[in-house]
């Protein structure tokens, strides 16, 4: 008999389009931008079943509802990907390789993948509990239940840890204790653009130097080739005055 956790009360943390099941489920199902039938993947055995679109809040909040379920050592990533997002590419880059400095998931290939809610702490606890198996633009009903057995089949047992439990307020809600002050999808999408129209500014700098320098070169070019014919031309005249 593998070990069980209980998860924290309430189970789930944080309010989402899922549907709950059993807590003891080792397995989580992500539809990224699809909705399936919910209700037939916690049949299946899914402790919980929903879409997640955004690559920034809606991963904090899958996060939030894991972490704080020590069963949960599977997330099952299916469905459509979301356009522009990437949702569920950006769910994989986030559990193998977290987030750097600046809060940017390392390798996602989304609009704005910032983790701007999580603490180093719980995002450790996520890589270390979970695993992200992909079956990324599928929509095969069949197909992914039976993944979903497969996987309980599999089960390693819960994480010997306690629940950790995140309150993500959402609204700009100042930090309370045990609670996090959620960036606006919006205030990340502007930094991104504008860290984009820097780099596109900086590109823009170094191509006018560039051309600048071709512009210059032309110009030395043909006054060389200019200083050139006129000492020949003088040349041709001087021995042409000698004769």
């Amino acid at each position: 008999m593998v070990l069980k956790k209980k998860p924290s009360e309430p189970w789930p943390t944080i309010t989402g389009e899922y549907e709950v099941g059993n807590p003891e489920s080792p397995v989580a199902v992500c539809t990224c931008g699809s909705h399936l039938h919910n209700a037939d993947l916690i049949k299946a055995g899914a402790a919980l079943a929903g879409p997640c679109k955004t690559e920034n809040i809606g991963i904090e909040k899958m996060v939030a509802n894991v972490i704080s379920n020590p069963n949960i050592r599977f997330v099952l990533i299916t469905g459509m990907e979301v356009k522009g997002h990437i949702t569920g590419q950006a769910i994989e880059a986030f559990t193998q390789s977290g987030i750097d400095k600046e809060g940017r998931i390392i390798g996602a290939k989304g609009a704005i993948p910032f983790i701007q809610n999580l603490t180093p702490e719980s995002i450790e606890r996520w890589r270390n509990q979970v695993q992200a198996v992909m079956m990324i633009n599928t929509e095969d009903m069949g197909a992914i239940t039976a993944k979903i057995k497969e996987l309980i089949s599999k089960d390693p047992g819960a994480l010997d840890v306690e629940p950790m439990t995140i309150e993500i307020k959402e609204g700009g809600a100042e930090e309370e204790a045990g609670g996090l002050k959620p960036m606006a999808a919006e205030v990340v999408e502007v930094r991104s653009r504008m860290r984009g129209i820097e780099a596109t500014v900086i590109n823009t700098g170094l191509l006018n130097k560039l051309q600048a320098g071709i512009y210059v070169g032309k110009i030395e070019g043909i006054a060389l080739g200019m200083t050139m014919v006129l000492i020949l031309f003088g040349i041709i005249l001087r021995v042409a005055g000698g004769r």
